[in-house]
């Protein structure tokens, strides 16, 4: 069998381990940019700015750091795909899945499934920055100029 150019072998022991990576920076960097947002509203983080659906909205000062936090995350998160992904193609696979555990955690932690507007509205925009975001940045990796020789070149 001939070598292919960037032929692939599908490994599930790799797969999990940037899902399991991936899900662990999402929550830590989310806990961080709470913390730090929290600063100018003089409020702590806690679980229920993560997980609460009813906590995210316009009307009210935590409400509104905790989308800022969302939205900050998501870029945040957009960096964890580049340096832990590395393949443009899979940047949907991987942001779909992180808020799609997110989800399950939202609705373990409050008994019932999410329900608010808001909180979809966040959260589709967060999936959406996230994917375009890393995609963009891993395509930039993936089409940079591949060296041919190692020998400096010579003008002639």
């Amino acid at each position: 069998m001939a070598a292919q150019f960037r032929s692939y072998v599908w490994d599930p022991a790799l797969i999990v381990a940037q899902m399991v990576l991936l899900q662990a920076g999402y929550y830590s960097s989310l806990g961080l940019w709470l913390a730090l947002l929290g600063t100018l509203g003089s409020t702590g983080p806690s679980l229920q700015q993560v997980f609460s659906d009813e906590i995210l909205g316009f009307s009210t000062p935590p409400g509104r750091l905790s989308m800022m936090a969302f939205i900050l995350n998501a870029l945040t998160c957009a960096l964890g795909l580049l340096y832990f992904i590395r393949r443009g193609k899979q940047c949907l696979d991987f942001t779909v899945t992180v808020h799609f555990f997110h989800l399950l955690g939202c609705w373990v932690y409050n008994s019932r499934f999410p329900a608010t507007l808001t909180w979809w509205l966040v959260h589709i925009v967060c999936t959406a920055l996230m994917a375009a975001i890393g995609e963009y940045l891993c395509m930039r990796i993936e089409l940079r100029e591949i060296p041919l020789s190692s020998a400096p070149k010579s003008n002639v």
